[in-house]
Formats: structure tokens, sequence, C-alpha cells
């Protein structure tokens, strides 16, 4: 059974940092891509960064220059280091894993809250 658990959520003022990692389990997770997704109020899920298996990184246009994804397969685990945020990137942020080795499909993390105040 895939599991993945996001920490490190919170509430930051603009221009501050908050980093968020999430635990992945029940799959070889060094063989599968893994991201994050985020959602604001009366938005559609979005892109914020996504990282291959070979460590190749992807970013959505609003994040790029600001967030870094990462990858500790020794850990199973995947996070994402957000530096000068903003208010507009205040939404629940999702851990995703394309799972494509053991398993097949994409895998969802609870979602973890950032806000952002101004």
């Amino acid at each position: 059974q895939v599991q993945l658990v996001e920490s490190g959520g919170g509430m930051v003022q603009a221009g501050g940092s908050l980093r968020l990692s999430c635990a992945v389990s029940g799959i070889t997770f060094r063989l599968n891509t893994a991201g994050w997704y985020r959602q604001a109020p009366g938005k559609q899920r979005e892109l914020v960064a996504i990282i291959s298996s070979g460590g190749s990184t992807n970013y959505g246009d609003s994040v790029k220059g600001r967030f870094t994804i990462s990858r500790d397969n020794g850990e199973n685990t995947v996070s994402l280091q957000m530096n000068s945020l903003k208010p507009e990137d205040t939404a629940v942020y999702y851990c995703n894993l394309q799972a494509r080795s053991e398993w097949y499909g994409d895998y969802w993390g609870q979602g973890t809250q950032v806000t952002v105040s101004s």
C-alpha cells in the first residue's frame, strides 16, 4: 500500500520561507517521479514542482527561482524549499507520486496548508 505523508506547512509572512517534506512508503521510491501540487480556494490544482527518478526537475512558472524541489532516495522523501513566499502562494500543498514500478498510478498525500500573510 503506497502512502504519502506530508509535513511542514504553516503560516508565514510574505518574504519568508517554509520547507515541506513528504515521506513515501509502500513502493520503491527511487524508481518513481515525485512532486508537489497546490490548490487555492476556488482554483484548480496546479503543478508546483516535480522531480524524476533521475533527478530532473520541472517547476511551475509562478515559483521558478523561488522554490526548490529535492529528493532523498535513502530516506524515501521528497522536499520543497519555498523562499520569498508571496500571499498568492497560499494554498493546500499536495505531495504526488507517479508510480510506475511495482504499482501503477498517481498517489496523493492528504495535503498541508500553507498560508502567507501580507
